[in-house]
């Protein structure tokens, strides 16, 4: 069922397909994973108050069955990325070219299955039975691993960086919308583990011994910020409370025009990434 299934409004759907395929330029640009700076974080602005559900702790905003469904398939879809990270990286950490590289990837590896550990303990936590939540979003998940798979270590180490900073990018625009607990548990999983700084240097460093490397990396790149677009495009239409409280259908949720925003904001991010690792959006 989709969100055409919900009694949205008309055009709904179809618009927030449109918000993820050509988004408008950004207001308000997002800064890259790690980066604070659109937060208001360090900038010596007052971040604003939280209203409604993101004013709630979980136990006041989980009475709204809706809600409680919208987190738990939220919860169930990050679990189900972070499992499917560490099973990545640990197969990644076999094409690493040094000893100290394979050993560096098998340490993000342990922080993305800890991430893990701890979605599912929430989940249990509120009555909801981990596998059941996660299986809905394995199909999809699976399918943009397969569809991207690296085929050298500095495919893997472009993808670990901008394919994961990108679903990253649109949880973190989620998380603003929720209760209080479910906020600080998500903001906190998704905390870098270490990819940005690594890819960084190894991708430059790369390009700079042979700069051939970068034109096909940065068709790499492109490639990944379409196939996580339409990932993301799945999985909100496919999953009806998510996409009700991304269209608005709860309280405090977006309207489609903040939807357009938020992919643009998005977008801005993957090309500052892109910037960050020497290579054209």
């Amino acid at each position: 069922m989709g969100m055409a299934d919900q009694g949205l409004p008309r055009g709904a759907e179809r618009a927030i397909v449109r918000s993820m395929e050509t988004p408008d330029t950004p207001e308000t640009p997002a800064a890259p994973a790690g980066d604070h700076a659109a937060s208001g974080e360090g900038s010596g602005e007052k971040a604003p108050e939280p209203t409604g559900i993101a004013a709630q702790n979980w136990d006041t905003a989980a009475a709204d069955p809706q809600y409680r469904a919208a987190v738990v398939d939220l919860l169930g879809a990050l679990a189900y990325g972070e499992l499917a990270a560490f099973e990545r990286l640990a197969e990644d950490a076999k094409l690493a070219p040094t000893l100290e590289d394979k050993a560096e990837l098998a340490k993000m590896a342990s922080a993305e299955f800890h991430h893990f550990e701890r979605l599912r303990g929430r989940l249990s936590a509120v009555g909801e039975e981990p596998t059941a939540a996660m299986e809905p979003f394995a199909a999809a998940l699976d399918g943009f691993h397969r569809q991207t798979a690296p085929s050298d270590w500095l495919e893997g180490l472009v993808k670990a960086y901008v394919g994961d900073s990108i679903a990253s990018d649109f949880y973190r625009e989620v998380a603003a919308r929720l209760d209080s607990d479910t906020r600080d548990l998500v903001l906190q999983v998704l905390d870098d583990t270490g990819h940005a700084s690594f890819a960084i240097e190894k991708v430059r460093a790369a390009i700079e011994a042979d700069p051939r490397v970068g034109g096909r990396l940065a068709l790499w790149a492109r490639r990944l910020m379409g196939e996580a677009l339409s990932q993301a495009q799945r999985v909100v239409a496919d999953r009806d409370a998510l996409s009700t409280m991304l269209v608005g259908g709860l309280a405090d949720g977006f309207d489609l025009a903040e939807v357009g925003r938020m992919f643009s904001r998005i977008t801005e991010a993957h090309t500052k990434r892109m910037a960050a690792l020497g290579l054209a959006a």
